[in-house]
C-alpha cells in the first residue's frame, strides 16, 4: 500500500530524516501494519519546533516511540508519522539533588540504570517497562509498585504549532495509566527527582524486577506488552483467564500460554489478527464476568 504524494505540503529544509511510504512494521514490537505517509526523525528539539511550525495544520501528526505498546493498523497511517530518534533525544544527564534530565527517546530501563549509579532511589521500577521516556510521560506508564508520576519533577514538550511548554507534575493530571495532557504535544524530555539510595542496593531490586519479567512474560516474543488495563479491583489477566482465553489464536495471533495479558504475533499475523484477537478477549471477558477491558495498547492508522 502507499499513500498519495503529499510532497509539495511537506516542509522542504528540515535537518531530520524525511520518507515517504516508509514501513513501519519494523519500528514495532509485534513487526506487523502497513507503511507511513511520511516519517519524520527529527535532528534535535530546533528541527521538530521548525518542522511543526511549517507543516499545514490540515496534516494529521502521529507520534510513535520505541514501538512496544502500538498497534499500527495493515494500511498505514495518514500525514506524518514523527519518531524521536536516540541520536537527538536521547541523552541522560544527571543534575544535582538526586535529579535526572531524560531526553524522550531513552529507553526506560536505561533512565532507571543511570540514576542507580548515581545514588538515586525511585526510579527502579522504570526497570520493568519496556518503552521510552516519552511514553512513559504520556500515559504514566508504571510497574512494579512505581509509576511516572511518582518521581516527575517536569515535563519539556513541544506542541503542534511548534512551541515549546514546559509542564509540571501537576499539569500533566496523571491518573491511572493516563494524563491529561494536550495530545497534540510531543513530549521532548523530562526531569526526574530520585531519594538518596545505595547504588548496589538499587542495581540488585533492578536485578530482581528483570527477573521477575523474564520469569512471568513473554518478552522474548513479538508482542506489545500487557495489552489490557487493570479494571479497577480486577487484575486483567486473571480475567482473561477465567473467561478461557489463554491460549486463544486468531489467524497467526495468539493470547500468550505464559502470561494471558500479553498478545504475540507467532511470524505471520496482520495488525488485523492482533487487534481482532483482542477485542474477541474483550468481548469473552465481558460475557463471563461483565467486566469491560479497555485496550492499554495504543492502536493507529487505518484498516488494510
Amino acid at each position: 500500500m502507499s499513500f498519495p504524494d503529499i510532497s509539495a505540503k511537506i516542509p522542504p529544509s528540515a535537518r531530520g530524516s524525511l520518507r515517504a511510504n516508509e514501513p513501519l512494521a519494523p519500528y514495532t514490537w509485534f513487526r506487523v501494519g502497513g507503511p507511513a505517509q511520511y516519517l519524520f526523525m527529527p535532528a534535535d528539539e530546533d528541527d521538530l519546533c521548525y518542522f511543526l511550525k511549517n507543516l499545514p495544520a490540515e496534516i494529521p501528526v502521529t507520534v510513535i516511540g520505541l514501538g512496544s505498546n502500538l498497534i499500527v493498523r495493515d494500511g498505514g497511517v495518514k500525514g506524518v508519522v514523527i519518531r524521536l530518534s536516540a541520536k537527538g533525544f536521547g541523552e541522560i544527564a544527571i543534575q544535582g539533588d538526586h535529579r535526572l534530565s531524560v531526553g524522550a527517546a531513552v529507553p526506560d530501563f536505561k533512565a532507571a540504570r543511570a540514576a542507580a549509579e548515581a545514588g538515586g532511589d525511585g526510579l527502579a521500577f522504570f526497570r520493568g517497562i519496556p518503552g521510552a521516556i516519552g511514553g512513559a510521560l504520556r500515559m504514566n506508564a508504571g510497574a512494579h509498585g512505581g509509576e511516572t508520576r511518582d518521581a516527575l519533577l517536569e515535563a519539556h514538550g513541544v506542541t503542534r504549532a511548534g512551541e515549546r511548554r514546559v509542564f509540571s507534575n501537576a499539569d500533566m493530571g496523571f491518573s491511572y495509566r493516563h494524563s491529561l495532557a494536550s495530545e497534540d504535544v510531543i513530549f521532548t524530555r523530562a526531569v526526574f527527582k530520585g531519594r538518596p539510595g545505595d547504588p548496589a542496593t538499587i542495581l540488585a531490586e533492578m536485578d530482581r524486577i528483570t527477573q521477575a519479567r523474564e520469569a512471568s512474560q513473554p518478552i522474548r516474543e513479538k508482542t506489545g506488552g500487557s495489552t489490557f488495563k487493570n479494571p479497577p479491583g480486577h487484575k486483567a489477566w486473571q480475567l482473561i483467564d477465567a473467561a478461557g482465553c489463554r491460549g486463544l489464536v486468531k489467524g497467526d495471533a495468539q493470547v500468550s500460554e505464559m502470561h494471558c495479558n500479553f498478545l504475540i504475533n507467532r511470524g505471520a499475523a496482520t495488525a488485523a489478527d492482533i487487534e481482532a484477537l483482542g477485542e474477541e478477549v474483550r468481548s469473552r471477558v465481558l460475557a463471563h464476568s461483565g467486566v469491560e477491558l479497555s485496550w492499554e495498547i495504543k492502536r493507529i492508522g487505518e484498516p488494510a
